[in-house]
């Protein structure tokens, strides 16, 4: 068979069972040896044995068999002894059971960690002559937590920003542990100099490190080192060892100077002021301080006094000396309409215009600081909260605009409305509303009022005998007064329509809606019924104007015609003799009087001209010469129509043998003639022999 070995537990024996590593066997002359098979069935091979390093000694750790071909009958061929070849004075064995102890005590894994432990088996009970073989044994001690964590340093130093942000790393430190693994890790704590609570320190999981990091913001000018005690503890520990190893050391924070913005008095401001308060008025005050202003004197003269140059340690003074100065300003994105002003030197807000509660009861602005000269970088916000407090500026008025309905069958005493104001203003007390009538209106016939004695108010009828046919509308005017300082009042008037109502009091005949609804229509189909109509006047009035224009002739009528120059007169003439009205110069003479061209296509206004002498040329004038020339005018005339036109002329030509066929020089004729006969011809010429006989007769005269 093969041999097995037994691996006790960590702490003590009894474990899994491995196969024992055999060696080769020796042979001697009494036959077969002993035999201890390796694992897998070669000839060599380890076992490997993990043992707790706080072992105690004479514990049996293992035991290892070996086998023996010979038969055991036969005397003590089969008899095996086990023995320690390599392993001493670590380790022992018992020569009969095989069973391996620890020899030594304390043995420390971080001293040694790995022991070979070379067994050997001989037969013949292990007298001379016996045959032997080996195996090895490899032990590996475990680790326990016996080593505490200690740090690498007594005393860190860590110089950190004043500015440094909340929760940012300042430093690290770190406690190593000899131990490994679960044993090794450690937590750290500050347990010593943290009275403000300013640090924390944390674990790094990966490297075992303590951070350190900021809980609250450090001020330079208020503190300007901590010392601190940081403690290091292992995680675990083992029972009975006097609970966990720790270790501590030191940690010194220097706190740096930086340049800092600065810092109001309070993060938020809330001020009072009353609406319509006069501009200019003082609204509050904000203070700010530079928490920069004692560090940078400190360093002003440490700056002199390094400086090899005068004058550069001297601008260096008056720089540092400058921070301090403070410069306020109003952020004008919180205060677009520029109600509010500030002094850039005290910081002093003031009313740019009056404000009123009633439109906006809080007004929030943000107030910056920044130091001077120009250092803007630097700045700080604060938030200010203006509240208005409220004056009593504001009368009541009516809830809303009522309108009462009050019904023909109504009864004396009846509530028709019942009436409540309301007020803009918001006083401590409350509101308290007083109503009464107007003083003509206190003996009214036929309406009072009820104080309901919650700031409302009951309008009553006095009698039945409202009738719309005798009056549809009354107006009850009601004074509403407040119980500001001083009161403040309004006059609103009640609208009262008398209705006709059903025995049940409903409403039936007030509106255009109690018409309309009992023949089944509604507001919107009256409406549609409207539209129709009117859309169907429009399509007749276009009809017959197109019908219109459509019988209108395309030719124009021969009194609108203006190219004809017909004008007309309905006055009478005076005959051939009467000159005063038309010139008859311009039929006989061809170039006009005095180059007048009168316009042929507008009607010419009456002119009246004196009239010229007659004065023929010596020599005739061609007709067809006159037309030539009235027609060259008339085409470089500018103000002759666009369209052709036809230019008539009543001319008469010169020359002719037989003379003039026409009257009109008869009135300048020295021939006598007698116009008596025709007197002779009738009545109807009777009249005219008259005149003409009275023509005569002046001109004699």
């Amino acid at each position: 068979g093969s041999a097995v070995a037994s691996l006790p537990g960590a702490g003590g024996a009894g474990g899994a069972s491995l196969p024992g590593a055999g060696g080769p066997a020796s042979r001697g002359p009494g036959g077969r040896g002993a035999s201890l098979p390796g694992p897998g069935g070669g000839p060599e091979g380890d076992l490997m044995l993990f043992v707790s390093k706080d072992i105690s000694p004479r514990t049996p750790v293992t035991r290892v068999t070996a086998t023996d071909a010979d038969d055991p009958v036969y005397g003590n061929s089969a008899k095996l002894v086990y023995s320690i070849l390599e392993g001493q004075p670590y380790f022992s064995i018992d020569a009969n059971s095989a069973t391996i102890k620890i020899a030594l005590h304390a043995m420390d894994r971080e001293m040694r960690e790995e022991y070979l432990v070379v067994i050997q088996a001989k037969d013949m009970g292990g007298h001379m002559g016996g045959l032997s073989g080996t195996t090895t044994v490899t032990v590996t001690l475990t680790d326990i937590n016996d080593n505490p964590p200690k740090f690498s340093k007594s005393l860190y130093e860590f110089v950190i920003p004043e500015d440094l942000a909340i929760g940012k790393a300042g430093g690290k430190v770190k406690a190593n542990d000899r131990d490994i693994g679960e044993n090794a890790k450690s937590t750290y704590n500050i347990i010593e100099g943290d009275e403000r609570g300013m640090f924390e320190i944390s674990t790094d999981t990966q490297t075992q490190e303590g951070i350190l990091r900021l809980k609250k913001v450090m001020d330079f000018e208020s503190k300007k080192a901590y010392t601190l005690k940081v403690e290091a503890t292992n995680m675990r520990f083992e029972p009975g060892n006097g609970g966990p190893y720790k270790d501590t050391a030191t940690v010194k924070v220097v706190v740096e100077d930086s340049d800092e913005p600065p810092v109001f008095s309070r993060a938020a401001y809330v001020l009072e002021v009353n609406e319509n308060a006069p501009v200019n008025t003082v609204v509050g005050t904000v203070n700010a301080r530079d928490p920069d202003t004692t560090g940078s004197l400190v360093r002003a003269c440490g700056g002199a006094g390094l400086a090899e140059d005068e004058q550069s340690g001297a601008r260096f003074i008056a720089m540092l000396l400058a921070r301090g100065i403070l410069m306020y300003f109003i952020d004008r994105h919180t205060d677009l309409e520029r109600q509010f002003n500030i002094n850039v030197d005290d910081g002093k807000i003031t009313l740019a215009k009056p404000l009123d509660r009633e439109t906006d009861m809080w007004h929030n602005i943000t107030v910056t600081a920044t130091e001077q000269p120009g250092n803007h970088s630097q700045i700080s916000r604060a938030m200010v909260a203006i509240r208005v407090m409220d004056i009593n500026d504001n009368a009541p008025e009516f809830a809303t605009e009522y309108e009462a309905f009050l019904c023909e069958n109504g009864k004396p005493g009846q509530v028709i409305q019942t009436v409540s104001a309301v007020d803009k203003d918001d006083p401590i007390q409350g509101h308290y509303f007083d109503y009464r009538l107007v003083p003509e209106m206190l003996n009214n016939p036929n309406f009072t009022i009820k104080n309901n004695q919650d700031n409302s108010i009951s309008v009553l009828a006095k009698h039945d005998t409202f009738r719309r046919q005798k009056q549809e509308m009354y107006y009850l005017p009601i004074i509403v007064t407040d119980n500001g300082h001083p009161p403040m009042s309004s006059t609103n008037t009640l609208t009262i329509r008398v209705c006709g109502c059903s025995k049940e009091g409903i409403v039936q005949s007030c509106n255009v809606e109690a018409y309309v609804l009992p023949i089944g229509l509604s507001m919107g189909a009256l409406i549609a019924i409207l539209a129709c109509i009117i859309l169907l006047l429009v399509i007749v009035v276009l009809f017959v104007t197109l019908r219109r224009h459509k019988n209108e002739p395309l030719i124009i009528k021969d009194e609108e015609d203006v190219r004809e120059n017909i004008i007309r007169y309905d006055d009478e003439g005076g005959g051939e003799e009467d000159t005063e009205a038309f010139d008859i110069a311009t039929l006989q003479n061809p170039d006009g009087i005095n180059g007048y061209l009168p316009r042929k296509d507008i009607k010419p206004d009456l002119q009246f001209m004196p009239r010229a002498g007659q004065h023929s040329g010596p020599n005739g004038v061609d007709v067809d010469e006159f037309i030539n020339v009235r027609l060259h005018e008339a085409d470089n005339d500018p103000t002759a129509p666009p369209y052709d036109s036809i230019q008539i002329y009543g001319y008469e030509g010169r020359g002719s043998i037989a003379g003039s066929l026409s009257s009109l020089e008869t009135a300048s004729s020295d021939s006598d003639q007698n116009y008596d006969y025709l007197r002779e011809w009738g009545p109807r010429f009777r009249r005219l022999g008259e005149l003409y006989s009275v023509g005569e007769s002046d001109r004699e005269t």
